[in-house]
């Protein structure tokens, strides 16, 4: 049998949104990532959940009609984006955050 116990808040990468893979099942990843930095604008190639485990980000999300509007997420929270929902995460400081989406997306 195949286990894993994984205490997020001692967790750090090398870089920012460094990830450990926590597990790939049928076509969809669980990663932890670490970050300190702003990610990127960006459109999963699917669905994906983004959930707060320490510290405390802005998500940006960009509406059809162009507009932006920040979502202030804390520890516990969680995201959904939907598939092509352009968004991008600015974090306060570091942030650790488990990240659910299909295998490949960015």
């Amino acid at each position: 049998m195949n286990t894993q116990h994984i205490r997020p808040a001692g967790f750090t990468a090398e870089r920012a949104w460094g990830a450990r893979t926590i597990a790939c099942m049928n076509g969809i990843s669980t990663r932890l990532h670490w970050t300190d930095q702003p990610y990127r604008w960006h459109i999963n190639d699917g669905e994906e959940v983004f959930v707060l485990l320490d510290g405390a980000v802005d998500m940006h999300v960009r509406d059809a009609d162009g507009s932006v509007r920040v979502i202030a997420l804390q520890c516990g929270d969680i995201f959904y984006a939907g598939a092509g929902c352009e968004h991008v995460a600015h974090p306060h400081g570091e942030a650790r955050i488990l990240v659910i989406e299909q295998e490949g997306s960015i």
